[in-house]
């Protein structure tokens, strides 16, 4: 009964300390802010779709409402997908950026490749440093 008892607390803190590794991966991390700044997009929440710009984009954008309405006109099919998955991702410089393929349909029909790039800030969160998107479906790798 003893040896099952030590087995089931180790597994128990190996599971414990994989499960907070895999929270901190920059990839999974990162993944998730993208999709967070699409839903606040989406629900034109501004001040939640402005928290994940990097300062350079502060810097240029120090207007949230002015930046929103520049990814709305600029960047539609990332403000407004109609459907999008990730495509490849990479990790640079031990996490200082990352960046993520995402695959958008436009609401007009049309697909969209968007490249994130993201990078670790001083205080080890990360932000949005640039998007640049272009008109196609085909993965050609980051």
């Amino acid at each position: 009964m003893r040896t099952f008892l030590a087995v089931f607390i180790l597994c128990a803190a190996f599971l414990a300390l994989v499960a907070t590794a895999r929270a901190e991966d920059p990839i999974d991390t990162t993944r998730a802010m993208i999709e967070a700044q699409i839903k606040a997009f989406l629900n034109d929440d501004v001040d939640a779709a402005y928290s994940y710009a990097a300062p350079g984009i502060k810097a240029i954008y120090p207007d949230k409402n002015v930046f929103f309405a520049m990814v709305k006109k600029s960047y539609e099919p990332v403000c407004h997908p109609g459907n999008y998955a990730f495509g490849r991702s990479r990790s640079i410089d031990n996490g200082a950026m990352i960046y993520h393929e995402v695959l958008i349909s436009g609401r007009d029909g049309k697909d969209w490749t968007a490249i994130y790039q993201i990078a670790r800030q001083p205080d080890g969160s990360y932000k949005i440093n640039g998007v640049h998107i272009v008109p196609n479906t085909e993965s050609k790798g980051i």
